[in-house]
């Protein structure tokens, strides 16, 4: 059974065109994705991400159980608000799921994940919390809005309540604060600048309405997608999943190895992993010839051969670009095949765009 976001109907009064996306009636865009791509990298655009999964995790064991699930550290996490992404592996070293922490206290962590994996992560969780003193609550009564880009932060900041207003001001990247009723967090999914905020189902209708009579236009799924990967930003199920370990998904930068003694799921196989040498690697393709690069087709390299994992045109660079994941030998150039004929790319950095720059 599919399911709808409370702003199912705001999406249909804008014009979007609605796909089914891991379940949910969501729109992949309201008349042109370019377009809808250009408005984020140069003005502000706001995306429904409604239907992935907030989970509070409280109780008096809530560090130690994270300290064990991820395998980034959130003993780092000192100061109220202040987020971590990290993977959740299973034993073997396989990404169950690619995830945000932020820390509110020794007792209470907000973790977000994605909605294609929701059920798979929910039972993670309550197994994994079998043995912890805490208490799993799943948020289904927040909605949640992406605002991005370089106006997102000052519209935003003008809609809210002024007693608000200088908690969410002072925020720096990879925080979050209270704002009201509101919980508004400085991340992102685009390469650009701007607030997640979770919003109460009753009012996220008229916070839309608010963005939109600012000048925010609304993004579909199309966009949020290409923008994801001009920032070099990984898509759980295309760049990485239960197969793939953080070393050879472009995460290693995730993983805290330090304490020694921490033992957190999958520690052992990607130790073992690293030891013996990692193979491949995650890197950027940027095609030299005419043509669009998509996922799962073959790269060719003096090193062997390596897959596409995400591949589309860039918008903003008129270039089309990619993830892959390639043998870890490879060299500056490779060839792409696409219908059956090799063409010519570089090898890059897996990061394209930044804060509507060229990272090339």
């Amino acid at each position: 059974m599919t399911q709808r976001t409370a702003l199912y109907d705001h999406h249909l009064q804008a014009g979007a065109k609605i796909v089914d996306f891991a379940g949910w009636e969501m729109p992949i865009h309201y008349g042109s994705q370019v377009q809808e791509h250009n408005q984020v990298r140069t003005a502000a655009g706001m995306f429904d991400v409604s239907h992935m999964v907030v989970v509070d995790i409280t109780g008096a064991q809530s560090q130690a159980f994270l300290r064990y699930l991820l395998a980034n550290d959130v003993a780092k996490l000192k100061t109220s608000g202040k987020a971590l992404y990290s993977a959740m592996l299973n034993p073997e070293g396989g990404v169950i799921d690619d995830l945000i922490v932020y820390y509110l206290n020794d007792e209470f962590y907000r973790v977000v994940v994605n909605a294609g994996t929701r059920d798979k992560d929910l039972a993670w969780l309550n197994q994994q919390s079998g043995a912890f003193d805490v208490t799993i609550t799943i948020r289904d009564d927040l909605s949640m809005l992406a605002v991005q880009g370089p106006d997102a932060i000052k519209i935003v900041q003008s809609l809210l309540p002024e007693s608000s207003l200088e908690a969410v001001s002072a925020l720096g990247a990879f925080y979050a604060a209270e704002a009201g009723d509101y919980f508004v967090a400085r991340t992102g999914y685009t390469g650009e600048d701007g607030y997640e905020i979770m919003v109460p189902n009753e009012q996220i209708g008229t916070f839309w309405d608010q963005l939109l009579a600012a000048g925010v236009a609304p993004i579909g799924l199309g966009a949020r997608d290409t923008l994801r990967l001009e920032a070099g930003m990984n898509l759980y199920g295309s760049d990485m999943d239960d197969s793939t370990s953080p070393l050879i998904s472009g995460m290693g930068w995730t993983i805290s190895w330090e304490p020694a003694d921490r033992n957190f799921i999958g520690r052992d196989a990607i130790q073992a992993e690293r030891e013996a040498g990692v193979q491949q690697k995650l890197v950027g393709l940027v095609l030299l010839e005419k043509g669009v690069l998509r996922g799962h087709q073959k790269v060719h390299c003096a090193a062997g051969e390596g897959e596409i994992t995400s591949g589309t045109f860039s918008p903003t660079l008129g270039k089309s670009v990619a993830l892959a994941r390639v043998p870890a030998g490879i060299s500056d150039t490779c060839d792409v095949e696409i219908r059956g004929k090799r063409l010519a790319a570089q090898v890059v950095k897996p990061v394209f765009v930044r804060h509507g720059q060229s990272q090339l």
